[in-house]
This record gives structure tokens, sequence and C-alpha cells, in this order.
């Protein structure tokens, strides 16, 4: 499934490297995954809770719904607190980055409604200390951004 451009959406060569990023099994979710596993943890991928909300990993035994955020993608507040947009589609930027922080919102609260615990990792937690953030997960613990 494609997402649709917004009317209006100018091509541009300065944002073709962002055309075709995955989605799911990305290299920071790989990384929690293999840990995870280390740790004796065994998990379910992108099983969906309820409508609109699917997981990155649901770890049933501990109740656990794990989100893992891009730093780029789901605003960071470490990485992305300054970000602006320039060019012709800097609008169209500025509303889906805000779509994706409410679409988290969303995916969380409706997890939350169906009894899971939300855990949301950090690409940069990841990338600093996959160990200690497999740990907070398994314990609940929501890791926090980390400074480059």
């Amino acid at each position: 499934m494609t997402e649709r451009k917004p009317s209006g959406w100018v091509t541009t060569t300065a944002g073709r490297h962002l055309a075709g990023r995955r989605k799911t099994n990305t290299e920071p979710e790989l990384e929690l995954r293999r840990a995870l596993h280390r740790k004796g943890a065994r998990f379910r991928l992108h099983r969906r809770i309820a409508v609109g909300c699917t997981p990155d990993l649901v770890l049933p035994k501990y109740g656990l719904a794990v989100f893992v955020d891009g730093d780029y993608w789901h605003s960071c507040p470490v990485h992305t607190s300054k970000r602006t947009f320039n060019g012709p589609n800097s609008r169209a930027w500025a509303e889906k980055f805000q779509r994706n922080t409410e679409r988290d919102r969303r995916s969380t609260a409706i997890a939350e409604d169906h009894g899971w615990t939300v855990v949301r990792v950090w690409e940069c937690a990841i990338r600093a200390d996959v160990a200690s953030c497999a740990d907070q997960v398994l314990a609940g613990i929501s890791p926090s951004p980390v400074p480059d």
C-alpha cells in the first residue's frame, strides 16, 4: 500500500532518498528483537490489537505492546525539536509529521484501553544501548531518547 501524496505536491530530487523507506522490520526494530530474544523474551510481530493499533511487537506473557519509533518519522524530542521545513512541500511535510504524532497518541490510547502496557522505544535509545532498552522494555518502561 502506498501513501497518497497531498494535492499540490511537487516532486523534487531533494526528498528522493525518503521514498521506499521500510515501515516494518527496520534495523532498530530488528536490533531490539534480537536483544529481547537473547534475554529469553518471546513475542509476536505486528499483531493488530484493534483497528488503528498495530504495535511492532507484542509480548503477551508480559502484557506489553511495543512500538519502535524512528527519530525522524516520529519526531524524537531530542533530535527533531528544531525541525523546520523548506521548499514547495513544506506545509505538507509539517502536516504529515503532525498526523504521525496524533496517530502515535491514538495507538497508545487504543492499546491501553485494551489492557496492554505500552512501551515506546526511540531509535536513538536502541542505537545507544540496545541491551539496556531490552531490559527496560521487559520492565514495562519506555526508554528515554538519547542525545548523540
